[in-house]
């Protein structure tokens, strides 16, 4: 895989305030390091607008708005999109290939192309122009493990939804590491090199987690960062997920969700994830330890269950 950017030093030390204008997205967010230079905190946006699930996208496509699909295509590029993600939720082959091509026709930047379904995929890497790079494959599970069958089609960086195993849902770091470990050796049979490799963990809405999945997490990417059979790898959330359900804006009219997730970021990245699934519309920074938003995110990794949720909600309530 070409060209990927790595982290920089200065965005795995989570002291360091950031200076960059509030309104930069994340893709081209700068932190500050010890030196005093500004440099890149080399997060990749998958932007995530291009979804049947979202009402406003779900209208493009149910009247066919070609001009309108190109247009939300282009501003998720110049804002900051590393790639873009197309779901066509349960429209058929045909239309996914021709909002491929009306995407393509728009954005020079890889796309995500986005389907449980197997037939669909397939559909897509056959319309998929790769002279832009490799298109990203969103997603294979344990549950879908057929899906690797589609690289002898076309050479595609697959996220792997580790968040999954073969009986269910994961609901500890050792069942998600296992499928890890699995989808790991699947890939590598297939020919995918681990460069090409995203995985996806899973996050849960730190508003409601009562059941410890974001120390499940952390745990998880722990152990596969630091694990040699994993190297080259890199990692996404649906960072949108992390903070759904809350309010907002504080008591005090700062906002609630973007500093969260900057928290959030803050805390991983260091551990390989430098992928998101998001809107190029939110605004994150590498956040020093007294920021209340990291002091929040920090408490709910020690506390857990019940308490944890009520320390979100003293978060955006004080």
């Amino acid at each position: 895989m070409a060209n990927v950017p790595l982290i920089p030093n200065c965005a795995k030390r989570s002291g360091n305030k950031s200076k960059h204008d509030e309104n930069t997205p994340l893709a081209i967010h700068a932190c500050l390091c010890d030196t005093g230079v500004m440099t890149r905190a080399n997060i990749n946006i998958i932007a995530e607008s291009l979804n049947d699930s979202v009402p406003s996208t779900h209208e493009l496509y149910e009247s066919g708005n070609m001009e309108g699909i190109r247009e939300l295509a282009k501003y998720q590029d110049e804002h900051g999109a590393a790639s873009i993600d197309v779901n066509v939720g349960s429209f058929p082959a045909e239309f996914f290939v021709q909002v491929i091509r009306e995407v393509q026709s728009a954005t020079k930047k890889p796309l995500a192309l986005d389907s449980p379904d197997p037939a669909l995929i397939e559909a897509g890497l056959k319309a998929y122009d790769d002279s832009v790079g490799l298109p990203i494959l969103n997603s294979i599970s344990p549950l879908r493990m057929e899906m690797f069958e589609l690289y002898k089609l076309k050479q595609f960086r697959p996220i792997l939804l580790i968040s999954e195993g073969e009986s269910g849902a994961c609901h500890t770091a050792d069942e998600t590491v296992e499928s890890a470990k699995l989808l790991l050796s699947k890939a590598k049979a297939a020919g995918i090199p681990n460069d090409d490799l995203i995985f996806d963990p899973g996050v849960a809405p730190i508003g409601s987690d009562s059941e410890g999945n974001l120390v499940r997490l952390m745990e998880t990417m722990r152990r596969i960062h630091a694990d040699p059979a994993f190297a080259g790898f890199h990692a996404s959330v649906g960072l949108s997920n992390f903070t759904v359900m809350l309010p907002p804006k504080r008591k005090d009219g700062s906002p609630v969700r973007s500093p969260l997730e900057s928290a959030f970021l803050t805390r991983i990245m260091p551990l390989g994830l430098d992928f998101v699934i998001g809107s190029v519309k939110r605004n994150y920074e590498i956040l020093p330890d007294d920021h209340p938003a990291q002091q929040c995110f920090d408490d709910c990794i020690k506390l857990g269950g019940f308490d944890a949720i009520m320390r979100v909600r003293k978060f955006y309530k004080g």
